[in-house]
This record gives C-alpha cells, sequence and structure tokens, in this order.
C-alpha cells in the first residue's frame, strides 16, 4: 500500500482524528491491552487458577480488544478488504462473549478456567470456534493487505490454532499459545506506533 500525504489530512476541524492520529490511539491501545492480556495469563498461570485482581486485569483486556481489532481493521482499510471485515467483527463478537464470562467468573468465585469451561457448557466452544475461524480470516486478510509485515498475521494464524489445540494442555502450553496471539496483536500495534510511512514519503520529497 502506498501512503500519500492524502491518508494523513487533518480532518480535526470535522470533529474527526486525523489518520496519524488513529494510528497513534490504535497502535497504544494494541500494544498496551496486548501486554496487559499476556500478563493475566502469566499470572494465571503462576497461581493455577484464578483470583480477583488476575480477573479484574483479564476483563480489561478482553473488553478492549473488540475496539483494538475493530481499529486495526480500520487503520488497514481499504487494503484489508471484505475478508478482514468479516474476520474482525467475528472476532470482535467472540471477545464480547468472552468478557462476559470473566464477569461471571468474578461474580460466582468460579475458581479456575475449567471451571467455568464447565459451567458455560456449549457456549465456550460455540465461541471459541468463531474467534478461531475469525482469526484466520483476519490473519489472512493482513497477509494480503501489506499494511503490517506479514509475519503478524501468520502470527495471528498460528496464535488462534495453538489456543484452540492447547485446551487441555498444561498451563504452560496455553499461555505459551495464547502469547503467540498477543504478540501478533501488539506488533501490529508497534507498527502503528514507530513506523511512519508517510512522514518520511514526505520528508524524502522535500
Amino acid at each position: 500500500m502506498t501512503w500519500t500525504q492524502e491518508n494523513y489530512r487533518t480532518t480535526a476541524e470535522e470533529g474527526f482524528p486525523t489518520q496519524a492520529q488513529l494510528r497513534t490511539l490504535v497502535g497504544f491501545a494494541a500494544l498496551s491491552f496486548s501486554a496487559l492480556y499476556f500478563s493475566s495469563d502469566v499470572i494465571e498461570a503462576v497461581n493455577g487458577g484464578f483470583s480477583t485482581p488476575q480477573l479484574a486485569m483479564t476483563y480489561v483486556a478482553e473488553a478492549a480488544i473488540p475496539f483494538v481489532v475493530l481499529g486495526l481493521y480500520v487503520v488497514q482499510r481499504p487494503s484489508i478488504g471484505g475478508v478482514g471485515f468479516v474476520g474482525a467483527v467475528g472476532y470482535a463478537y467472540s471477545y464480547v462473549f468472552f468478557a462476559s464470562t470473566v464477569v461471571y467468573a468474578l461474580a460466582n468465585s468460579t475458581p479456575d478456567f475449567d471451571s467455568l469451561n464447565d459451567e458455560m457448557g456449549a457456549w465456550m466452544p460455540i465461541h471459541g470456534a468463531i474467534m478461531v475461524l475469525a482469526g484466520l480470516a483476519f490473519g489472512t486478510a493482513v497477509i494480503r493487505a501489506r499494511v503490517f509485515p506479514a509475519w503478524t498475521g501468520a502470527a495471528l494464524i498460528t496464535g488462534v490454532v495453538l489456543v484452540a489445540l492447547t485446551t487441555a494442555a498444561p498451563a504452560v502450553a496455553q499461555t505459551a499459545s495464547a502469547g503467540v496471539r498477543d504478540l501478533a496483536f501488539a506488533a501490529m500495534g508497534a507498527r502503528c506506533l514507530f513506523d511512519r510511512p508517510a512522514d518520511r514519503q514526505l520528508t524524502d520529497a522535500s
């Protein structure tokens, strides 16, 4: 994708952020909430189950994911296309559900993920499947869009598959799998924050 000054035109007078401001906001959110999410998974693995502070961290991270993914979709438009839109919406929806399960766990003092999984019944694997399919779609669209490095899309694909495959695995394997997924989103966020292709192009042209 070729970034030009038009991509970064000022829209503040219309009440909207500029493209540069949007990329900064999305980038900061993707990087910080991915780190928070991974930290909560590490704490859960170390503790061998849930705790109130850890669940609070998880809730904040999971509640932010729909906005993060939709934001990452927006900053890749129009290159990311319809597959990216479907993937982003599906992934966002799945995490609306997952965040609600954290509220349930807090309200009912659920001790660990296995207990939560049992209490949620079929709803957990159904939304897990939605998350995986949506992650595959979004990751593929990221690779094709070429706005972010292709490896970030590949890491997201790998991460969601590993998360699904390690559901019944030891905590270390589950945490490592989640870390691959979190790394993908964090790297997309870092790209938004620290890479300014439009700025480089304008500097070279001056």
